[in-house]
């Protein structure tokens, strides 16, 4: 770890141990999920129209499914033409993997990132187009320059990150880093709370760093 900010009393809302997911449902009440990511939004109508056909497209991770997150919430671009990417960043939902896919398609909610990892299967969801920016930083010059992806979990509950999880999420770190010729090491592959500026510890202290990393210089 390079970041020297304490990590805070996590005090999250009751929730079960890490079962399949139930699908969708009603979201959990979580007043602070993913706060901090409008840090990151510009006003929706400063946004070019999404382009035509977004929806109907593959994902850019093959094993992942396509589940995209509201327009509002990213911003078209033609990365890496015109910004790098120099940066995968890990977060840790603080939600379900339902929850967390409904809070990017609701329309009032200014948050969102390109993948979201299941717990109990390593299923993968694409959410915003790696080309496109989205809003999952807290840090406008960090989001144009990373890919971001969420975790099913909670910071407090290490249950959550299972070797199935790990691994799936490896796999995609690596495939991302390939791609962009992202350097495999820690000053590249970042926490969420080691982004300037942000108020969020994930993916916490029990998320296993020497693991995972591991794990994607294997891939």
């Amino acid at each position: 770890m390079t970041s020297n900010r304490r990590h805070p009393a996590v005090r999250p809302e009751p929730h079960p141990p890490p079962t399949p997911d139930p699908g969708p449902g009603r979201p959990r009440s979580r007043r602070h999920l993913l706060k901090g990511a409008a840090l990151a939004a510009v006003p929706y109508a400063l946004l070019p129209a999404p382009r035509a056909g977004a929806l109907a497209q593959a994902p850019d991770y093959p094993p992942g499914e396509w589940q995209p997150a509201h327009p509002a919430h990213s911003t078209p671009a033609d990365r890496p033409t015109d910004h790098p990417v120099d940066f995968v960043v890990i977060h840790v939902a603080q939600a379900s993997y339902a929850t967390t896919l409904s809070v990017f398609q609701r329309p009032d909610k200014a948050v969102s990132a390109h993948y979201v990892v299941r717990s109990h299967d390593g299923h993968v969801a694409q959410c915003v187009r790696e080309s496109d920016i989205g809003w999952h930083a807290g840090n406008w010059e960090y989001n144009t320059r990373s890919i971001g992806i969420e975790h099913e979990g909670w910071v407090d509950r290490p249950a959550y990150f299972t070797d199935t999880m790990y691994d799936s999420s490896a796999r995609l770190t690596a495939a991302i880093c390939t791609r962009y010729a992202i350097p495999r090491d820690r000053a590249h592959v970042i926490a969420h709370y080691e982004i300037p500026g942000t108020d969020h510890t994930d993916p916490g202290r029990l998320w296993d760093w020497e693991r995972y990393m591991r794990l994607v210089q294997r891939y």
